[in-house]
């Protein structure tokens, strides 16, 4: 064969490998720029989402804070009704034993004018026995 043709196929060869090395080159691109452009559409859906879920959160965290706001208010609520209740009790309490000291004050004082009569041995009829009462209605049948 002639050296014109050996150099020829020679160049032919390293022309279709050029043109080949080409090819994959613009392919490797192609397929590059459409897998950036997937992850671009892929990135702007994680940003919505994102925000989706920050705006579920941030409607969540003020729900939570009005909730325990709530929860503090109605707290309050029933310790001043507890406070309030105390005090009554303890005004009842204080009334309670004015009531008894003047109830004693009154049994010493009776004590003095009638001795015996608080402790039932100073009531008796001109017969000896001891008075009837009145027990309300019904009270004189009893069985």
């Amino acid at each position: 064969m002639d050296t014109w043709v050996i150099v020829l196929i020679v160049v032919v060869a390293l022309v279709l490998l050029a043109l080949v090395g080409l090819a994959l080159a613009k392919r490797s691109r192609v397929a590059g720029a459409r897998r950036r452009e997937q992850q671009r559409a892929q990135a702007r859906e994680h940003l919505e989402e994102a925000r989706l879920r920050g705006a579920q959160a941030e409607k969540e965290q003020a729900l939570a804070e009005e909730q325990a706001a709530r929860a503090r208010r109605e707290r309050a609520e029933v310790e001043e009704r507890a406070r309030l209740a105390e005090q009554e009790a303890r005004q009842r309490a204080a009334s309670a034993q004015e009531h008894a000291s003047a109830a004693e004050r009154l049994r010493a004082e009776a004590e003095k004018l009638a001795p015996g009569l608080a402790d039932g041995h100073g009531t008796r009829n001109a017969d000896g026995r001891a008075p009837v009462t009145d027990d309300g209605p019904g009270g004189a049948t009893r069985r």
